[in-house]
């Protein structure tokens, strides 16, 4: 079938051994010895980056120290687990390889419908590319595993899915993924299910956020969607980041990082996982009608000589903390609002500039000399900024009460040291 044709190639077989409690020692009680054996495990992979980035399930990899992968071509390498989401059971690795990988043409779970014929391919008990077919049997299903893992939103299908199926892809008709296989109903026939593909994709982007935003500061937030074509733009600019250094602006569309095309929020964040502290991240930047390039050089996390709270105390006179999401959101909603954050004010120092300008405890601060302070790294990107230590005077604004009030405050003198822990 061309549907397996097109997406074979794109699909790995994981294998490695790990070491489990045996379930006679689980029985003998807290009180027994310990007994330990090795198990071969088996799991499906897909790949979605050329560079060997491959999505799985988080128990096909667990506790294996020598992730084994064999590619399509029959060629057997290794892998590194790069991050995870333990809760809802997906893991990212990097396969080792010296030459690009085929990855798998991108669907989308959106406009599912029961009754779709649907094909699942995988290392079912170690019978590489196994290829069943079946149909979606129902939507949004949820099924809690633990107190850690719960599946939500499931794709529950007909096709067969068995051991070693878990992590490979589920195709269309098209040969397109719109899920990850993960589980079978135990002791039932024809009851699987799979994770859509955008929740997929939404919890993967995630994941390598996190990890590039532990390694890298570029002041850069982007938003976009997880399916092809939804494209990236850039949410905002933190005050005296290299992206605001160089001129990015909020509302700029993404579209080239280096030399990829990107025209989704995963493809955006993969691409930066290449870059180090240090190398410059080279963007194509659509602005209206008109195309620029950029070279916004990439900063290391590593902590300095203030802290964002010590110079908060000292030139603004406050101490301050994140409002929760949830706080926001109904603030929002009462205001009819769309503030995408803001500090709570927890204290005031005597004779500063916040309270010579009235400001007090329980005060929302929504931003400063025209920018944000949706996070504490916001505030610190602002009390770098040159606007701001080149001139004491600052307008700030903030919520009270459900009303917004507006005003200027003379800032304290900025210490000699200027640099920020984030």
């Amino acid at each position: 079938m061309k549907a397996i044709r097109l997406a074979s190639p794109a699909v790995v077989n994981i294998h490695g051994q790990k070491t489990v409690r045996s379930t006679a020692a689980g029985m003998a009680g807290a009180n027994g010895p310990d007994s330990f054996r090795q198990v071969n495990g088996m799991g499906t992979g897909v790949v979605i980056d050329p560079r060997g980035y491959v999505i799985t399930n988080y128990h096909v990899v667990e506790d294996v120290d020598n992730i084994q992968v064999t590619l399509h071509s029959g060629e057997t390498t290794t892998a590194d687990l790069i991050a995870s989401r333990i809760r809802n059971d997906l893991a990212l690795i990097k396969v080792h390889s010296e030459h690009p990988l085929p990855t798998i043409p991108r669907g989308t779970s959106s406009d599912l419908m029961p009754g779709e014929s649907v094909i699942a391919i995988g290392n079912a008990f170690g019978y590489v590319h196994t290829s069943t077919q079946g149909i979606i049997s129902a939507l949004h299903r949820d099924v809690p595993v633990n107190e850690t893992q719960e599946y939500v939103d499931l794709i529950q299908i007909s096709a067969g899915i068995n051991p070693g199926n878990s992590g490979g892809p589920l195709l269309n008709i098209e040969g397109k993924i719109i899920g990850v296989n993960v589980a079978v109903r135990v002791g039932a026939q024809q009851i699987a299910f799979a994770i859509p593909i955008d929740q997929v994709v939404d919890i993967v982007t995630e994941m390598i956020d996190q990890q590039n935003d532990s390694r890298l500061a570029t002041g850069l937030r982007t938003s976009g969607g997880p399916r092809e074509g939804d494209g990236v733009t850039v949410a905002d600019v933190t005050a005296s980041s290299p992206a605001d250094r160089e001129g990015l602006k909020p509302g700029d569309r993404v579209v080239r990082v280096g030399s990829q095309e990107v025209d989704n929020k995963l493809d955006f964040s993969l691409a930066l996982m290449g870059l180090r502290p240090g190398d410059d991240m080279e963007l194509g930047i659509q602005r209206g009608s008109e195309r620029f390039d950029f070279a916004v050089q990439t900063e290391s996390r590593a902590a300095e000589s203030y802290t964002v709270k010590e110079l908060a105390w000292s030139i603004i006179g406050v101490q301050a903390k994140p409002v929760p999401d949830s706080t926001m959101r109904r603030l929002n909603s009462r205001m009819r609002t769309r503030y995408r954050g803001g500090l709570y004010v927890t204290a005031v120092k005597s004779g500063s500039a916040a309270e010579q300008q009235g400001i007090i405890p329980g005060d929302v601060l929504l931003g400063i000399h025209g920018w944000q302070t949706s996070s504490m790294k916001d505030l610190a990107g602002i009390l770098e900024h040159p606007d701001i230590k080149d001139g004491p005077r600052a307008k700030f604004y903030l919520v009270r009460r459900e009303q917004t009030l507006f005003g200027h405050m003379e800032l304290a003198a900025h210490p000699s040291l200027i640099s920020i822990h984030r």
